[in-house]
């Protein structure tokens, strides 16, 4: 996936100029040894600002992306705060705890410098990631390190992001007529083209000489049987068209995502629909949202950041019907039945989360709506369906809502391996206390039916990934356990 960031993480470490400057090096020294990912030693120890400067110098010079800043011992204030204001990338600030030498000589007060340092971070309106509990000997520093890897690029990705959309937001859709003022308050470029534009484009790539490369490896993709050989061809052409794009109309951004209008008119004038073309992108680390979905596809390239792995959109589209969960879940799983709902889309999901029966199929909802009653499907065709694959998940999104208020929800569940008897990419969810969830967070927070989904459990990163972009945590929903009520829950029930 090159659609997001490598990060190279730099280790500064900060000494107050009364605390021996030895113990901030030697526990510096320390967390190199026990982290074993990348990670680039800076050899300024910062006491002033003259050696922030230097420090700076150095970790620029290395062309680190990220930053570890680490009290050894109390720290000065001002100039490790001026660390995270000069510094191009998002910084984690961590301390040291005590029990590595003598406690007159060797006691560096680190849990009290970082009382201070969080204070003069706030001060100046810095953002930076703390750990829920930032104090900790070598060990301890390493596995804080690893949780900043994926936390920082997404805030890295979504700093340098283009999100490219083809069509006005769709009438009777208003949950995706999310307001792009947050999308600038976050840092995301935004483009938006006609479907027009997106049809010339796709005409301008009729028999490009890499179509039948695509074409094999949509071939080689599905398996036989699995596919339309006749619409391979135009498919083909449609994702050179995107990929295309993309990278022409990057500017001055590193990274892409698209959200495009994929009906009603895209089928009848592209001669398909586009979402197994969207899933193959998505797979390769370039969402491309539905129903000019912005704040889906950014959600989904948050999440891809966050996961390192493909992503999808859905809807949060059915109840799962009594006869469903007493014969597949009841007594199988520990769930109740309003703990569980469908997700589905046309067939957007990556084929790679899918369950094996997965083929290209046609869309029966718009081929009741587009095509003559009682017809073969034609231009319908082109979705990714079958079953989602039994995974833990993610399920959460960020958006803008209609008081241009940046909001939030995340909740950890899984996908149950149930046959979901039923069309277009699916899968039977199951989440923890999700009726109650549906009713205060979703349906009181005004969030729309489209969900983006991680496939593993990241709520911890997706919750600290939205706070560092400026969320306030009064905005960020999620899923009260059993015997927690909800501000706005009814006390009987």
């Amino acid at each position: 996936m090159n659609n997001i960031p490598v990060v190279k993480l730099g280790l500064i470490a900060v000494s107050r100029d009364c605390f021996p400057i030895q113990l901030s090096e030697k526990r510096r020294a320390a967390i190199m040894e026990a982290y074993k990912g990348d990670l680039y030693e800076c050899p300024v120890t910062v006491e002033n600002e003259k050696d922030m400067e230097k420090a700076l110098e150095d970790v620029n010079k290395a062309e680190c992306n990220a930053l570890v800043v680490f009290l050894g011992n109390f720290g000065p204030e001002t100039p490790e705060t001026l660390i995270a204001e000069r510094f191009d990338g998002p910084c984690m600030y961590v301390s040291a705890a005590e029990g590595d030498g003598d406690m007159i000589n060797g006691r560096g007060d680190a849990y009290c410098g970082m009382l201070n340092c969080s204070y003069n971070l706030k001060m100046r309106h810095l953002q930076a990631y703390i750990p829920e509990y930032p104090v900790g000997r070598a060990d301890d520093i390493a596995k804080m390190i690893a949780d900043f890897v994926p936390i920082a690029r997404a805030v890295i990705g979504v700093h340098n992001l283009k999100i490219i959309t083809f069509g006005p937001r769709p009438q009777d859709f208003f949950a995706c007529n999310a307001p792009i003022k947050g999308l600038y308050e976050l840092g995301v470029e935004i483009e938006e083209n006609s479907e027009l534009d997106l049809l010339v484009a796709f005409k301008e790539h009729e028999n490009d000489p890499r179509i039948p490369e695509v074409c094999a490896d949509m071939a080689k993709e599905m398996g036989e049987g699995k596919y339309y050989a006749d619409l391979n061809e135009k498919m083909a052409q449609f994702e050179l068209t995107l990929l295309d794009w993309a990278e022409a109309h990057k500017g001055a951004r590193k990274y892409v995502a698209f959200a495009d209008k994929c009906w009603p008119a895209f089928p009848s004038q592209f001669g398909f629909e586009p979402c197994y073309v969207n899933s193959r992108l998505a797979s390769r680390g370039i969402p491309v949202s539905c129903e000019v979905d912005i704040y889906g596809a950014l959600s989904e390239y948050i999440g891809l950041c966050i996961s390192n792995d493909a992503v999808t959109l859905l809807d949060i589209n059915n109840s799962v019907p009594q006869y469903i969960y007493d014969e597949d879940i009841k007594g199988k799983y520990d769930y109740k039945l309003t703990d569980t709902f469908m997700g589905f889309h046309c067939g957007n999901t990556p084929a790679c989360k899918m369950c094996e029966s997965r083929a290209v199929k046609y869309q029966l909802i718009q081929h009741r709506l587009l095509e003559p009653e009682g017809s073969e499907p034609d231009f319908t065709r082109g979705t990714l369906e079958g079953d989602i694959a039994a995974s833990d998940i993610t399920f959460y999104r960020l958006q803008c809502n209609s008081e241009g208020e940046l909001v939030s929800y995340v909740a950890e569940g899984e996908v149950l391996d149930v046959p979901t008897r039923s069309f277009g990419g699916i899968g039977i969810f199951a989440i923890k206390e999700m009726g109650r969830f549906y009713r205060h967070v979703l349906i009181e927070g005004n969030f729309p039916h489209h969900g983006a989904v991680m496939f593993g459990h990241y709520g911890k990163i997706f919750y600290e990934v939205v706070k560092f972009l400026g969320l306030d945590v009064k905005k960020i929903g999620y899923n009260q356990p059993a015997g927690v009520r909800y501000p706005t829950e009814n006390p009987w029930g």
